[in-house]
Parts: C-alpha cells; structure tokens; sequence
C-alpha cells in the first residue's frame, strides 16, 4: 500500500509552531548563556556582585540583550523589521487601552487566585519572587527595569516575533493563543516547586498572556501590550515589597478599620 503524503498545510503548520517555540527557547537559552558567562567572568575577576547587582545583570542580558539580539536577528533575516519591531509613541487612546489592560489583567490575577485558593490547587513560586524574599531592596530595582527592560523586551521576542511569525500561518487568534501558551510555558525554568504546581502557575500565566497578545494584536503597537506588561510586574513587586517592609505597620493599622 502506497503511503499517504501528509497534507503540506499540515507539515507548514507544524514547521511555524516549532520555529516560533525555537525562537521564545533561542532567546532564553541564549540569557541564560550570557549571564552565565557574565557570572564566571566576575567570579575570575575575583568580583562579588552584590543581590541587586545579580539581579540587575540577569535583567539586563536577558530580557535586554539576549530577547532583544534574538528578536532583531530574526527580523532582519526576514528583511520584516516594520512587520515584527512595531514600537511607536502610544495614542491617548492606546494610553487608555494600556490602563485598562493593567487593570484587566490585575483582576484576572485576582480571580485566579481567589479560585485556586478556593480548590486548593497547588501552585509554584517564582525563584526571582523568592528572592526578593530574602533581598527586599532588589524588589525596587524590579520596579523600574519592569518598565525598561522586561516589559519591552519579553514582548518584542514573544509577541512581536513569536505571535508575528504566527499570525503569518495561521491569523490573529491562533496566533494569540499559541504564543500565550509558548510565552507561559518558557517560564517553566524560573518557577520552583513540584511539577503540579508549576503547571497550575503556568496555566494562570496563560490567562494573562492573552491580553497582551489581545492588545497586540487590536492596536498593532508593542509599546500597549509593554506597557501592560511592566505595570503588571512592577505592581506585584511593589505589593510584594510593602508586604515585606511594613508587615507589622499595616497589621497595627489594620487594627484600627472600623
């Protein structure tokens, strides 16, 4: 019996999901190799980096250099810098589409963890969060490279180029969808905890990685869904920080609502 040729939009389709999910993997295992590499030279060097320092330097070759090198070096093979670097000065109106994704997105973390506390799902817990357990102060200085570097830098790799090279295959809302899932999926390194919980936190990231990949795709700016992004990191790390530094402060003041 002849064997069946497999349907070419098939093969197609299944050659654009793993290129997309080879550049969201490229971009991280090229961080990760840069701050390694970084972190052996000073350990040579005989330098100490101090908590923040550590965190500032993984910040910047990660989501700065690594997503940034990986995101421009696919463009320019493409010769499609305009189709996949769509940064622009945001409108009044994408101003309000960024204010009401942050707040969007805030609730739906709300939600989710009203609901998983509620079933008792098990969850896992962000190795940089952990850190900032142990380290407050490096929760300010997430605070603004949110807005400088991750926020920019995550969406330019994974919404920009991995949901752009999507969206060419098979339009907008697969698109969405298959680049929330690799998104959510690649921080899968940077939890800790049991393989349950990691997948539940993974899934919830999934929630949230579609109104970035929504907002794209609406305004067709990366600045929105960057912006978006950032607020919505920063603002956890700064409640995380507070939580911390003024625990007993806010249970005293606590003591006092009426």
């Amino acid at each position: 019996m002849a064997r069946t040729a497999l349907d070419p939009t098939i093969t197609a389709r299944a050659r654009t999901v793993v290129l997309a999910l080879g550049i969201g993997l490229g971009g991280l295992a090229f961080g990760y190799a840069l701050t390694l590499t970084a972190a052996l030279a000073f350990q040579f060097a005989g330098v100490s980096l101090t908590p923040s320092s550590s965190i500032v330097l993984s910040v910047v070759l990660l989501q700065g250099v690594a997503f940034g090198s990986v995101a421009f070096a696919y463009a320019r093979y493409r010769d499609a810098a305009e189709r996949f670097i769509t940064f622009h000065v945001p409108s009044l109106r994408e101003l309000a589409l960024a204010f009401g994704g942050w707040v969007g997105a805030l609730a739906a973390l709300i939600v989710i963890g009203i609901v998983l506390q509620s079933t008792g799902a098990p969850t896992a817990s962000n190795q940089i969060a952990n850190y900032g357990l142990e380290h407050p102060e490096v929760l300010l200085l997430l605070i603004p490279l949110s807005f400088l570097l991750v926020g920019p830098g995550e969406e330019l790799l994974f919404r920009g180029v991995v949901q752009g090279t999507l969206r060419e295959r098979f339009g907008a809302v697969p698109a969405v969808l298959i680049a929330s899932l690799i998104f959510a999926s690649v921080h899968f390194t940077s939890l800790s905890g049991a393989l349950a919980g990691r997948v539940v936190t993974i899934a919830a990231l999934f929630v949230i990685s579609l109104f970035l990949g929504a907002l794209y795709e609406y305004t067709e700016n990366l600045t929105v869904p960057a912006l978006v992004h950032g607020a919505y990191n920063a603002t956890q790390f700064l409640v995380l920080y507070v939580s911390i530094e003024y625990s007993d402060q806010l249970q005293n003041a606590a003591a006092f609502l009426g």
